[in-house]
């Protein structure tokens, strides 16, 4: 049983190595999460606004993951871009995209007192 959790930990982390090494995206959204949580504890904000700008990182990074491990499922089972793929790959996107504009909305809701 604890073999099994072991190889599951294991597994999980080089999915999160192969998106920190060859996922630009993943990089850029690491690169940002850094800066909040780095001016989170700068400008001391609220216990709760905190727990709002974690949940927030996890989430957009977590769909990026998704989107991510999608697009690599789709060019498997299709890899000339026929209109579906190329349909569901843009949903997908467009996923991250509106997670990753509320939370930039809702951090700079959260930051704008502070500066």
């Amino acid at each position: 049983m604890l073999e099994r959790l072991i190889k599951s930990f294991t597994n999980a982390f080089k999915g999160l190595g192969f998106a920190l090494l060859k996922g630009r995206n993943f990089q850029i959204q690491i690169g940002i999460a850094i800066i909040v949580i780095i001016l989170m504890f700068y400008f001391d904000v609220y216990y709760l606004e905190k727990i709002v700008l974690l949940i927030l990182i996890a989430l957009v990074l977590s769909l990026e993951l998704i989107n991510t491990s999608s697009e690599r499922i789709l060019n498997i089972l299709e890899p000339r871009i026929h209109p579906q793929v190329r349909l569901i790959k843009d949903l997908n996107a467009a996923s991250v995209l509106i997670m990753s504009i509320f939370s930039l909305i809702i951090g700079i809701f959260i930051f704008w007192q502070y500066f």
